[in-house]
């Protein structure tokens, strides 16, 4: 009609007439209308895509505060006696350790205890035998130890654990255990480490053994402490290691007696992320130096460039060591590797 009111009225009369002789066209069908501007069918919808990635699953690594993909970590902690004497250098897979302690033996020489369970590497070692302190530091892991043998009665104590004891010499160890060309003997036997830990997959994962912030600026030592350099340590007379930060790696760098640098036998040089020093009793008994354990007594805890006073107690053989601040809040640490420093009482510890 719009098109109609806008025609002349001469146009009007003509279209009037040729419409009055088409209605007496009687039998002949109105022809269907041809549309000539049809619009072209709709476009489809384009499919939906998101640039949103769901986050992946995770766990807390126990013995790092890590996160860890989830079922990384249902295998049980391998805990072994490292050598440290000067032959043994450098020692295999310890770079790779998610705790290390270290602990005064005879000759003012010191030992490791170094534990694997979110990164375990081929082969660890060299491993050596068992002191009476061990059971004290490994039982609160359960899962298993590994050394060489050792006295009797060193061997009944860390026997009567409820940490699997894996030794060398014995039946249950010959494929895992070997002597190799490392070094000369004793300070040679390696471990094939995932291997021995697959022979005993029914143990339990170790549980949460320090307590951890979710990021270095949140630690502890991070939040509360004072800037530190480095720090220097005496064990004995033959041990004398120090630790300096590393501000690009985020870590502290551990140095040996003489100041050299203390590398893994692939080269690199061992750090850690944290360092917790305890001051701790050491006894001789018969000729053996004897960390005491079950007690309390004054710590430092080192993260993120920072050193903070703490208190450390461990209240029996199966209990984790406990670390408190000035007020007696837990003490947490930044998530990532911790090397623990058994610093005789007769020792020093020199923070710069």
């Amino acid at each position: 009609m719009h098109r109609l009111a806008r025609r002349s009225p001469s146009a009007l009369v003509a279209l009037s007439a040729v419409a009055a002789l088409l209605v007496g066209c009687v039998g002949e069908p109105e022809p269907a209308p041809v549309s000539t501007s049809a619009a072209p069918p709709p476009a489809p919808e384009p499919a939906f895509t998101s640039t949103y990635v769901a986050p992946a699953d995770f766990d807390l690594a126990p013995l790092t505060g890590e996160r860890i993909a989830v079922g990384g970590l249902a295998s049980p902690s391998l805990a072994a006696k490292i050598d440290n004497h000067p032959l043994a250098r450098p020692q295999l897979g310890i770079d790779r350790a998610d705790i290390v302690f270290e602990e005064l033996v005879e000759g003012g020489l010191t030992r490791y205890v170094a534990v694997w369970h979110s990164d375990v590497p081929a082969e660890i070692g060299p491993i050596r035998s068992i002191r009476p302190m061990d059971p004290d530091i490994v039982s609160p892991l359960r899962g298993i130890i590994a050394y060489s043998g050792g006295q009797q009665r060193f061997v009944d104590m860390m026997r009567a654990t409820d940490v699997y004891n894996a030794i060398h010499g014995q039946p249950d160890t010959s494929a895992v255990m070997f002597r190799g060309r490392n070094a000369p003997s004793p300070h040679n036997v390696i471990v094939r480490a995932p291997q021995l830990i697959a022979q005993h997959a029914e143990l339990a994962a170790p549980q949460q053994h320090f307590a951890y912030a979710t990021d270095a600026a949140s630690a502890s030592a991070g939040r509360d402490g004072a800037s530190a350099a480095g720090v220097s340590l005496v064990f004995g007379s033959l041990a004398t290691p120090s630790w300096a930060w590393d501000a690009a790696s985020a870590a502290w760098l551990r140095s040996m007696t003489g100041g050299a640098p203390d590398v893994a036998a692939g080269g690199t040089r061992l750090s850690a992320v944290n360092l917790v020093i305890l001051r701790v009793p050491v006894a001789v008994i018969q000729v053996i130096p004897t960390t005491q354990m079950i007690g309390s007594g004054e710590a430092w805890v080192l993260s993120g460039g920072k050193a903070l006073k703490v208190t450390w107690s461990k209240a029996d053989r199966n209990a984790p060591v406990r670390l408190v601040d000035a007020n007696g809040l837990a003490v947490r640490l930044a998530p990532g590797n911790t090397w623990v420093e058994l610093v005789p009482t007769a020792g020093s510890v020199a923070i710069r």
